[in-house]
């Protein structure tokens, strides 16, 4: 009998792929074959809906998909597929929706009428995830309580609610004794992690320090936070950790500019978003941080972006992953006024991505003659806790995390590292 083949699509977030890395590693074991999208009987495609620019690329892959010449089975899943599943499941007779992503391997099996085998295959370099992360995601928090204007995620996501703790020990486990040196920790609002372990509340940094205590990975890594959940507590548990959690945060700016903060509903101004990152700077050597930054946001001015871009540059992000804003119907952004003009928020766009790429180079010359421990993801290649890309000894095995001294760097912002003298 064949092995029936399946190929997968994952868009958006981290989380998605993470969650995609879950799918991927039922599927796997009950027998099926990873494949290339021409090559698959079934293609399972986790959609984003976080602007409409996401929603419309989920939907163009959903039809190229469903109209490849083999006529594969599609089984759409994630935020697109909860908010129009009907929509989705019209756009081709071969494409089916499945809310519940913890469902989706058994849909599969089902609709191929597959029982479960024992799997076979390895990835080329990473040993960790069946897709072939040597850092493996493990989500810790679903859903969102925030109501930002231009978001429609916590529709999608649901309430904020949390991984118990004993589960996101046994996971961390897990993945080291399948080789991962580095986990790295995902939510959707991540800093919300909520549980309680006998009568003891557990936050995000008791988290961190469970997982420290009763595991043996190398080095956590944080994904994405938003800067009020950036505490002293939270700083304190990176600085004491020696490592073991990533010198780095991923901390959510949208805009450097109060009055369009104000206009995107978030909780927090530029002032609060400073003294947070100052509060990490001051207690963890070598912190470094990335950003998300929308432009074009619905009656962002000239002088708005300026105020923006100045804040983004005192900032000194080491990371910065810039959005022209997308409108995104069904959120109180999509009719505001002021609507800005495309080719505007694009010039906004190339000027903000210039600065981010020359903020990047400047944090990682400041590195040069520092210590750091790198993951080895391939051969003679790594990620450095500061999440800057590393090049060292290629004789260095995969999934090691080794202590290197940085000694230069090209102008792509690429460390070139050494193991220092014992």
């Amino acid at each position: 009998m064949s092995v029936a083949g399946v190929a997968f699509v994952s868009l958006g977030c981290r989380v998605n792929r993470v969650e995609t890395d879950v799918i991927v590693s039922e599927l796997r074991r009950a027998g099926m074959e990873l494949v290339r999208e021409r090559e698959a009987d079934v293609i399972v495609i986790n959609t984003c809906a976080v602007t409409g620019e996401a929603e419309a690329k989920t939907r163009k892959a959903i039809r190229h998909a469903a109209g490849l010449p083999q006529r594969p089975l599609v089984i759409a899943t994630g935020c697109v597929a909860t908010l129009f599943s009907g929509e989705l499941e019209a756009l081709a007779p071969n494409v089916l929706v499945e809310v519940d992503k913890g469902a989706v391997a058994r849909r599969v099996l089902d609709e191929l009428q597959i029982e479960g085998q024992t799997p076979e295959g390895s990835t080329e370099f990473g040993t960790v995830t069946a897709t072939g992360r040597t850092r493996p995601g493990i989500k810790v928090q679903d859903g969102c309580d925030l109501r930002c204007t231009y978001c429609i995620v916590w529709k999608a996501r649901g309430r904020s609610r949390s991984v118990a703790v004993p589960e996101v020990v046994r996971q961390v486990r897990e993945a080291c004794a399948q080789s991962a040196r580095e986990v790295v920790l995902t939510g959707i609002n991540l800093g919300r992690y909520r549980d309680e372990v006998d009568g003891r509340r557990v936050w995000l940094p008791e988290l961190l320090e469970t997982i420290l205590d009763q595991t043996d990975v190398g080095r956590v890594r944080l994904g994405s936070i938003e800067p009020q959940d950036v505490d002293e507590r939270l700083a304190d548990v990176m600085a004491a950790s020696e490592g073991r959690v990533a010198p780095f945060l991923h901390m959510c700016l949208q805009s450097g500019c109060d009055e369009t903060l104000r206009r995107m509903g978030r909780v927090y101004d530029t002032d609060l978003f400073a003294r947070r990152m100052l509060l990490v700077r001051e207690r963890v050597e070598h912190a470094s941080f990335g950003t998300d930054l929308i432009v074009g946001f619905p009656g962002e001015t000239e002088r708005e972006f300026a105020q923006s871009l100045a804040f983004c540059e005192r900032a000194r992000f080491s990371h910065m992953h810039v959005f022209r804003y997308s409108k995104r119907p069904g959120t109180p952004a999509a009719t505001m006024e002021g609507q800005v003009d495309a080719l505007v928020a694009a010039r906004r766009s190339a000027q903000a991505q210039e600065l981010s790429k020359n903020m990047r180079l400047a944090e990682a010359r400041a590195l040069v003659g520092s210590e750091d421990l790198v993951v080895v993801q391939a051969p003679g290649a790594g990620i450095t806790g500061g999440l800057f890309d590393a090049c060292l000894d290629e004789t260095i095995p995969v999934d090691s995390l080794v202590p290197v001294r940085i000694a230069s760097v090209d102008e792509t912002a690429t460390l070139t590292c050494v193991i220092p003298p014992q």
